[in-house]
């Protein structure tokens, strides 16, 4: 099992990886599959008209997070990675006058994003709770090709093909990739790994990606990646307003961050000064994605401010960080969450946001370890305990929104990833319940999970809200 750095910290837009940045993958697969043409079709039929349709949580929710406007845009030819946030609604604007698209490479195609786009809450996709459809017609009403897909959490997106296979082979716990220097499958097989090699965790991740790249393009991508995070939270500590969709969410982080700037001209001891930073900056990043703004999976949208939080956190306090650390912290999380999303989950449609924010705070307790001087033995540790006192959280955005509670969840998340990195640091990585366990208990408990708290707002704090 390999799974790149940069497969888990993704570059796009909110509000959410499994309901914006999937779909509008998928719908640019499509595109490629519409393209390819190794699909039987009858003589002469060519494609005129596109449809697609959303199932299960991204129908509940949908509109919402995002998911009609990422379709419309993926059908655009926009990745998540080249779309500008700036320049969607014109986009979409576009779409609806014309009542088309015109894919860079294609010829353009009917779509009408008011009749070909259906939000389908009757008819679950078997599989996952994060289904799509798209079909291709011809002029006279025959539909030519028609695909699924399944957005499994952290923009991964695949085909019920590809779907079955995963689960078929299910959570393996063998000898792992030998494509790599250090494949591990799981916390005890890199420990294991750790011990015999004399490397840190971050050492043998970075062995394991310059399997794949120069050194050069790996470290150029590692500091694109905080780039993008450091980016995102200056954007969000400057910007004021209110938040779309409805709710009328004011954004906070800007006024929080200039209380602290001000507080600290009056030199007065603030012992939560930390955790006030924590928040603000994590709080930063999730008013950004809930506002479309350009995010980075960590290791999804609706998690997004937890390691950046934690990481311009080291920036801030430590004074030993250097860019050196930064990479060493990514490559780090990288691992941890690698191993969560095998293992388990990381998509809250699937096991609550104890698979989202829960991953996010294990992955930043480890990476802090780490830099702090941690042991594989307290990296480990430090995944564990954040993993640990997240076990049962629900997924219950109101009005479904990536709001509330998701943009406080996250600075909690992040205050807790501290504690725990702190707590395994000043142990000795001797402790009694294995990360692996802690993982295991997340995916059991998220499979008995009601679906009413798996990001569907149908339960919890999304039912009992009274919107003002």
């Amino acid at each position: 099992m390999f799974l790149s750095v940069f497969e888990l910290f993704k570059i796009g837009i909110g509000p959410s990886s499994s309901h914006t940045m999937g779909p509008m993958t998928a719908a640019v697969r499509f595109l490629d599959e519409i393209a390819g043409g190794d699909w039987p079709r009858p003589a002469g039929a060519k494609v005129h008209r596109l449809t697609a349709s959303l199932h299960g949580s991204l129908a509940y929710t949908g509109v919402g997070h995002g998911t009609d406007r990422a379709v419309v845009l993926g059908l655009t030819g926009l990745t998540p990675l080249t779309v500008d946030p700036d320049t969607v609604e014109a986009v979409l604007e576009e779409v609806a006058r014309e009542k088309r698209v015109s894919p860079p490479g294609h010829p353009f195609y009917r779509f009408d994003p008011a009749a070909d786009l259906v939000l389908d809450r009757k008819t679950p996709l078997p599989g996952h709770a994060n289904g799509m459809a798209f079909c291709a017609w011809d002029k006279q009403g025959r539909m030519l090709l028609r695909r699924i897909y399944f957005s499994i959490g952290g923009g991964f997106v695949v085909s019920e093909e590809e779907l079955q296979r995963l689960k078929a082979e299910g959570p393996v716990r063998g000898s792992g990739d030998k494509g790599v220097p250090y494949p591990f499958r799981s916390a005890k097989e890199m420990l294991a790994m750790a011990a015999r090699s004399g490397l840190s965790v971050a050492a043998m991740k970075r062995a394991n990606e310059e399997a794949h790249m120069p050194r050069e393009e790996l470290d150029a991508g590692l500091d694109r990646i905080w780039e993008a995070m450091r980016g995102c939270i200056e954007r969000g500590i400057a910007r004021e307003g209110i938040m779309p969709g409805g709710l009328k969410v004011k954004r906070r982080a800007a006024r929080l961050h200039d209380r602290l700037l001000e507080d600290s001209t009056r030199n007065m001891p603030n012992p939560l000064l930390a955790n006030d930073w924590l928040s603000v900056y994590a709080m930063a990043v999730n008013e950004e994605n809930a506002a479309g703004g350009r995010v980075v999976t960590a290791p999804t949208n609706g998690a997004a401010g937890v390691v950046p939080a934690v990481l311009r956190y080291w920036l801030h306090f430590h004074v030993e960080a250097d860019p050196a650390s930064i990479r060493d912290f990514l490559l780090t999380a990288a691992a941890v969450g690698g191993i969560i999303k095998h293992n388990a989950s990381i998509s809250g449609a699937e096991v609550g946001c104890q698979g989202e924010v829960g991953s996010a705070s294990a992955m930043a307790a480890a990476g802090l370890c780490a830099v702090m001087g941690g042991t594989p033995e307290q990296v480990e540790n430090a995944a564990e305990i954040a993993l640990e006192h997240h076990l049962g959280m629900t997924c219950d955005p109101v009005g479904g929104l990536v709001q509330v509670p998701c943009i406080e969840r996250n600075a909690l998340g992040a205050v807790k990833a501290v504690t725990a990195a702190s707590l395994a640091i000043k142990g000795d990585g001797t402790h009694f319940v294995p990360l692996d366990a802690a993982i295991e208990t997340m995916r059991q408990t998220g499979m008995d999970m009601n679906e009413r708290y798996k990001e569907t707002s149908l339960g919890g704090l999304a039912v009992n809200v009274v919107e003002c």
